[in-house]
């Protein structure tokens, strides 16, 4: 018998340094969902990405029981970190926050191209250029 689902969760959390405080600990409880599992659970699962910040889709059913799918980070925290810089320009279109080249944005499509709705990588390649610019991020090359 198939399980009905009763919500569907998006997260962000730390991979491998998930815990039950907030935000990640109001979420769940209010699914029903056993905190403390789905912490050992995503912890262990995430243990190769150590650091990084994930997207996580929770699916819970009316058992209680639940399923999760990690993505991959946000572009925009891809980007900060391939530019080198802690957070984006305040003023995107006056002031540039920090710059990254046409590989480093390749790089980082062909990362996030699982999760993208692009058919192939230079499609992938033009969303990551429009994040960049939302952030302040120059594009050089």
């Amino acid at each position: 018998m198939a399980k009905n689902i009763t919500k569907r969760i998006k997260l962000q959390a730390m991979g491998a340094m998930a815990t039950p405080a907030p935000p990640l600990g109001p979420a769940l409880g209010q699914a029903g969902i056993n905190i403390s599992d789905f912490v050992q659970k995503f912890n262990a699962a995430t243990q190769d990405q150590k650091g990084e910040k994930l997207g996580v889709k929770v699916v819970v059913y009316d058992d209680r029981s639940y399923d999760f799918r990690i993505t991959t980070p946000p572009v925009t925290s891809l980007l900060l970190k391939a530019a080198g810089i802690d957070k984006g320009s305040a003023k995107p279109r006056t002031s540039k926050a920090g710059t990254v080249t046409r590989e480093q944005i390749r790089a980082i499509a062909e990362r996030k191209m699982p999760d993208l709705n692009a058919n192939d990588i230079e499609a992938a390649m033009k969303i990551v250029e429009g994040s960049a610019r939302s952030a302040g991020i120059e594009v050089v090359g």
